[in-house]
């Protein structure tokens, strides 16, 4: 009896090359109704049921792992059958950034949603806040992309104004008013 194969999985830079080119060819297709637009809409259709079908399967433990999956998350994400809420997949995708950003002298955390809007705090190297020239609007724009990726029910990501550190006052002139 001869052993069965182990299908063969891509690695996932070929899974973005494919959905690279998948993206040119619905592009072509978008302005041409007719049959082959309308079959990519029903096969996308079945295929998202049965990927709902397998989470409805899954215990949570397993709906867990299925989600961490990048690929498999984005298409719950796509069918709006992601087991997790928009607000705690967005706040992973910042967690996940952020190490890239320490690596460039600033730092990033997830601040919450506010109606459709998420909310991040961000220090951009040399400590000078979201204002300042350079790599700022970079970071601002990859956190962006990066939770508009996994969580597409925000309307827009936005950093939350830099509050300055407090001043020191020290106590003696609190204490100490107008003695001449």
């Amino acid at each position: 009896m001869a052993e069965a194969a182990t299908p063969v999985r891509l690695a996932d830079p070929d899974v973005e090359a494919r959905l690279a080119r998948l993206d040119q060819v619905l592009a072509g297709l978008e302005p041409v109704p007719g049959p082959a637009t309308e079959a990519v809409r029903l096969l996308t259709e079945v295929y998202g049921e049965a990927l709902a079908r397998v989470l409805d399967q899954a215990d949570e433990p397993l709906a867990e792992r299925l989600a961490d999956d990048e690929l498999l998350g984005h298409l719950m994400v796509l069918h709006d059958i992601h087991p997790e809420p928009p607000e705690r997949r967005a706040a992973r995708a910042v967690e996940r950034l952020r190490p890239a950003v320490q690596e460039r002298g600033g730092d990033v955390e997830w601040a919450g949603v506010e109606g459709e809007i998420g909310r991040v705090r961000l220090k951009t190297g040399g400590g000078c806040g979201s204002g300042c020239g350079g790599g700022g609007s970079e970071v601002t724009d990859a956190v962006r992309e990066a939770v508009l990726a996994v969580a597409p029910e925000l309307t827009a990501v936005e950093p939350l104004p830099s509050t300055p550190a407090p001043a020191f006052v020290p106590l003696t002139t609190l204490t100490h008013r107008g003695a001449r």
